[in-house]
């Protein structure tokens, strides 16, 4: 594309029966990267990536996918996992695979060889020839995410792609989906756990309400907020405590507080000077969790571990 973008859309709207779930949502998605889409269950996530796809039309807005106004015709190029999982449970694994490259316009016998070797390549070289039935619900979802990516696509689409799997297939599905954009494909998927984007994504969009509430690098998000102050020290109190700023709290002998402005010297000067005793200093910066929360509020933060709580469950 001309202008480096995989994805880019403006202003979508989308409602049903009358009840808004996407409300003038704007994302830009660069070529060759991770990008998440991080809010909680009912956000308009889902919703948002089949408006991307052309799975459905939105209401208002535009979109651009590949460089096509029309994203179905870009459908060949691209590798969707939907969040609804499905397969034969009668067709072998291989055949699976290929089958859902066929869809996407690859030759089975192309597919059956990509398979195979996908398969073997991951440590299921014993279920090439196997019924998906007779897989565990892990595995499973590992052979559709093969079947996604088998014709080798420039865009690859996940919604809630981690769901349901252990940490194990989690770790697996992590590592494919790096290699996947080593290989310089692009990567979006949507997620409610916060782990998963801070660990993959180099650009994120916030989703909340049916709106974006931030769009883009996952260390402009965290830059929002400032780094976060521990401190123990030796004496109880001092005149050095003057160079503590407003909001100041202490829990079982630790200060914590927002870094100043002025940055760490002043601060340790006075705590120098004022024989303080310094037991225990850090600056820790602030997490994508505590971004989340900064941007999207507390109620969304509320229910985004909800989701994922739901998730763990299931």
């Amino acid at each position: 594309m001309s202008n480096g973008l995989a994805i880019e859309a403006r202003g979508l709207f989308k409602a049903f029966d009358g009840k808004t779930a996407v409300d003038g949502i704007d994302i830009s998605v660069p070529e060759g990267t991770i990008y998440g889409i991080l809010g909680p269950n009912g956000a308009g996530k889902t919703t948002t990536l089949r408006m991307l796809l052309g799975i459905i039309d939105p209401d208002r807005g535009e979109r651009r996918l590949l460089g096509r106004e029309r994203p179905l015709e870009a459908a060949s190029e691209v590798g969707y996992l939907p969040e609804e999982r499905g397969l034969y449970p009668a067709m072998k694994t291989r055949d699976a695979i290929a089958f859902m490259g066929a869809l996407r316009g690859l030759p089975l016998s192309v597919g059956r060889a990509r398979a195979e070797g996908m398969l073997r390549d991951n440590g299921l070289g014993d279920y090439v020839d196997k019924p998906i039935r007779s897989l565990s619900k892990g595995m499973a979802q590992t052979v559709q995410l093969f079947g996604t990516i088998v014709h080798r696509p420039k865009l690859i689409v996940l919604d809630e792609p981690f769901s349901g799997l252990d940490a194990i297939n989690q770790g697996r599905l992590e590592t494919m989906i790096r290699e996947e954009a080593a290989g310089g494909a692009t990567i979006i998927f949507s997620t409610h756990v916060i782990a998963h984007a801070e660990r993959l994504c180099e650009r994120i969009a916030i989703i909340a309400g049916g709106q974006v509430r931030f769009e883009g690098l996952v260390d402009e998000a965290r830059n929002r907020l400032r780094p976060r102050v521990r401190l123990r020290t030796r004496v109880p109190d001092g005149a050095w405590r003057n160079a503590f700023p407003p909001g100041t709290a202490q829990e079982e002998g630790v200060w914590s507080f927002d870094l100043p402005a002025t940055g760490v010297e002043p601060l340790l000067r006075a705590l120098i000077d004022g024989e303080a005793g310094i037991e225990e200093l850090s600056i820790e910066r602030p997490g994508l969790h505590d971004a989340f929360v900064a941007i999207a509020g507390e109620q969304a933060a509320r229910e985004l571990a909800h989701s994922a709580g739901e998730a763990v469950a299931a």
